[in-house]
C-alpha cells in the first residue's frame, strides 16, 4: 500500500515538479536574452600622483587615470563618464 502510494503519486508528482521549474528556468533565460555586452574594462591606475575631487559626486580621483573636460580654460576632472555628462 505504501509503496504504491509513493511509486503510482508521490514519485510522478516530484519528476513533474522538477521538469517544470527545469523548463522555466530554461525559458526565463531565453527570455532576458538581451545581448551581453562586455563591460569596459577598467582604466588602470597608477600609484602616486595628485588627487582631484570630482564636482558632481565628490570622489577624489587620480589625475592620471580621471576623465577630464575643460571648462573656462580650466580643466576639471571626473570619476566616470557618468558624473562628467551630468557636469
Amino acid at each position: 500500500m505504501f509503496r504504491t502510494l509513493i511509486v503510482e503519486f508521490i514519485f510522478p508528482l516530484v519528476l513533474i515538479l522538477l521538469v517544470s521549474r527545469l523548463f522555466r528556468s530554461l525559458v526565463a533565460g531565453f527570455r532576458s536574452g538581451s545581448p551581453r555586452v562586455a563591460a569596459e574594462p577598467p582604466r588602470p591606475v597608477q600609484a602616486g600622483g595628485e588627487l582631484k575631487k570630482d564636482p558632481v559626486c565628490g570622489t577624489y580621483v587620480s589625475t592620471a587615470a580621471s576623465l577630464t573636460r575643460k571648462v573656462n580654460g580650466q580643466l576639471v576632472y571626473f570619476c566616470s563618464e557618468e558624473c562628467r555628462d551630468k557636469y
